[in-house]
């Protein structure tokens, strides 16, 4: 050990990394394969903004976001804006309180 930190052999670390970047992340096992801005939209969503509001947020016009979240609903097979911020949940991709 060198300064109090425990050190990992190179095998060990290289076997770590392997089964973190080979491992689906939650969001993936439940299907959900978003875009970067239809994940901002989504988590802008999550949050209770209006398709305004996130707009606004995010700077996009307001038709963009009304794109991005019909292609939301469309690839995770939600009926709603309300279940894919459940799916959202559901996948670890939105926590409480962030």
């Amino acid at each position: 050990m060198a300064a109090g930190e425990a050190l990992l052999a190179p095998t060990v670390t290289l076997r770590l990394v392997e089964a973190f970047v080979t491992s689906p992340s939650p969001a993936t096992e439940l299907g959900l394969t978003l875009t970067r801005r239809e994940d901002d939209v989504l988590r802008e969503v999550a949050r209770g903004r209006s398709n305004a509001e996130a707009a606004s947020a995010l700077f996009l016009s307001e038709a963009t976001v009304k794109t991005h979240v019909a292609a939301i609903l469309a690839r995770t097979g939600a009926r709603d804006r309300l279940q894919t911020v459940v799916l959202a949940y559901e996948a670890g991709i939105i926590q409480p309180g962030r």
